[in-house]
């Protein structure tokens, strides 16, 4: 879902983004759960994501593609855990609040592709690649931001999954999707 391609409305996108930031602030303060209370109708979504970041550089980010429940619940529900769960960072503090900058990566639906660098564009699709138990999604900005080639999204795609960076061209399984991407 390129941006000329969008499904949500600048309110929308607001309102999920401030969504995420109260259920953050909620979540590190120690308050209750925010239960997402809107008359906003929103799209279904075949994923969501909640990336983190703090004087830019990231400092979480996760999400689903098996959306438990409604659009605004998972976006919610994705910040928190973005905030709190990211294994590879310590949770979120009170402190880092007023710095943390959000951005909201709305999924389109998994397409299989071949083991091929021109199945997918960089910059419009994320990946997904599958071996076994093992999974690993990387989202459309990603590429865009290291600056990565086609083989090299493929191979980070892999590596991310705890797979050998040839695992693509070995069998694994490829899906690319778009995605409505929107942030602070």
């Amino acid at each position: 879902m390129p941006q000329d391609d969008a499904v949500l409305t600048p309110h929308q996108r607001r309102t999920l983004l401030d969504l995420a930031r109260t259920s953050i602030a909620s979540a590190v303060t120690g308050g209750r759960p925010i239960a997402p209370e809107t008359d906003l109708e929103l799209p279904e979504a075949s994923g969501v994501f909640v990336t983190i970041k703090r004087h830019r550089q990231l400092r979480g980010c996760l999400g689903t593609l098996q959306p438990r429940t409604d659009l605004a619940s998972e976006v919610a529900r994705c910040a928190v855990d973005s905030a709190r769960e990211d294994p590879r960072f310590p949770p979120v503090t009170v402190a880092e609040l007023p710095d943390l900058e959000l951005e909201i990566s709305v999924l389109g639906p998994l397409e299989s592709i071949p083991a091929s660098p021109d199945a997918f564009t960089i910059g419009t699709h994320g990946l997904v690649v599958e071996q076994g138990p093992r999974r690993g999604l990387l989202l459309p900005q990603v590429a865009v931001e290291w600056g990565w080639t086609p083989e090299q999204f493929l191979a980070q795609t892999c590596v991310k999954a705890g797979l050998a960076p040839e695992a693509w061209r070995d069998g694994a399984t490829l899906y690319r999707f778009a995605a409505e991407v929107f942030g602070d």
